[in-house]
């Protein structure tokens, strides 16, 4: 489970959720002051983690978005609807 094998294919996993995320999400009309970065701001990576009842540490392909108002694009807020990007993408691209 920790072989270098498992870590690339963990990898590639999140590189496609990466991808279908990055295709899916909105971009912002003309008076966006940051129309792009929300989809600019994808990252697909492989962290070591404990997993499991023994807690031993393995490769997990980890995907996220570093824009700061990601979570609000993710979830919504009062004003605007939820998107559910990351959701979505690893429905479609996490197999």
């Amino acid at each position: 489970m920790n072989s270098p094998m498992v870590a690339g294919e963990m990898l590639r996993r999140a590189q496609v959720i990466k991808g279908v995320a990055e295709a899916i999400s909105p971009v912002g009309g003309p008076g966006d002051p940051h129309p792009g970065q929300y989809k600019k701001s994808w990252y697909a990576r492989v962290e070591r983690k404990a997993v499991g009842r023994s807690r031993q540490k393995r490769p997990v392909g980890v995907v996220g978005n570093s824009a700061y108002y990601a979570r609000w694009v993710e979830w919504g807020t009062d004003k605007v609807h939820a998107h559910h990007v990351l959701l979505r993408a690893a429905r479609i691209g996490g197999r």
